[in-house]
């Protein structure tokens, strides 16, 4: 059932199911996904847990931040959720993006279990060919405007901004350009000591985006961790392998 609160001012829709009583689960999706996307997730487990799987905010029909947020805006939208709810001790399942988000929390609230996705939360090594591009970028940004006047400049910066980013950046709005600029920057190993819950690492082995070495640093930076990997499947795991998927979270969370 698709329902809609407003926390501190902003509109968040989510999605419930599961039986009333039930342990509760926080499901939370990918950049540029909403709920919908990890429907799969919530129906392996909806029949002995009550999920509540959110368009995250600048996603599906949640409204976008009022200013660019940093991950620790987006883990306190999430704690107010879940006190204003009153869940007590939730689940966290969190994809890509939604796993950065379940990082935050689950080092600073009480959580009874944690599921990270092909999780994001870990800086990516870049090529020198990355901070050319980098660099050229932040000086045609001073430059631009100079030589041809403000507004052609920054016509000029916005063409080249689409251009170099990635799909999800194109696609994004401008507001949520610079969340994700903010966010994409941030590393969260310093914060993975302190998860406390134990937590399931469920991988595919051919995710380009959070490849599996990631996934490997954080089963060792948190101490309760366990990783579980799956051959031929991407990003999207849970996806690419639906039937071992479910069979892996139902095992670590179900049984």
């Amino acid at each position: 059932m698709e329902k809609e609160i407003t926390i501190n001012g902003l509109k968040l829709c989510y999605d419930e199911s599961g039986p009333d009583g039930a342990p509760p689960v926080i499901l939370m999706h990918g950049w540029g996904c909403e709920h919908s996307t990890v429907a799969s997730i919530a129906n392996a487990i909806n029949s002995k847990l009550k999920v509540y799987s959110l368009d995250l905010p600048g996603h599906g029909k949640s409204q976008e931040p009022p200013q660019p947020w940093g991950i620790e805006k987006f883990a306190d939208l999430i704690e107010d959720f879940i006190t204003t709810l009153n869940l007590s001790n939730p689940i966290l399942i969190g994809h890509s993006f939604g796993g950065r988000i379940s990082i935050v929390l689950g080092s600073r609230i009480k959580t009874n279990k944690i599921v990270l996705v092909d999780s994001a939360g870990i800086k990516p090594h870049h090529s020198l060919k990355y901070y050319l591009k980098v660099y050229s970028f932040k000086t045609a940004k001073k430059v631009l405007p100079i030589l041809f006047g403000k507004k052609k400049g920054h016509e000029l910066i916005d063409a080249w901004r689409g251009k170099a980013g990635s799909a999800d950046y194109r696609q994004s709005s401008p507001m949520m350009r610079s969340v994700m600029s903010i966010c994409v920057n941030e590393d969260l190993k310093h914060l993975m000591p302190s998860i406390k819950a134990p937590t399931l690492l469920i991988w595919g082995e051919n995710d380009t985006a959070t490849p599996l070495s990631d996934a490997k640093t954080m089963e060792r930076l948190i101490p309760d961790a366990g990783l579980v990997s799956f051959p031929e499947a991407g990003h999207y795991s849970f996806l690419d392998n639906p039937g071992q998927f479910r069979a892996v979270i139902q095992s670590f969370l179900l049984k």
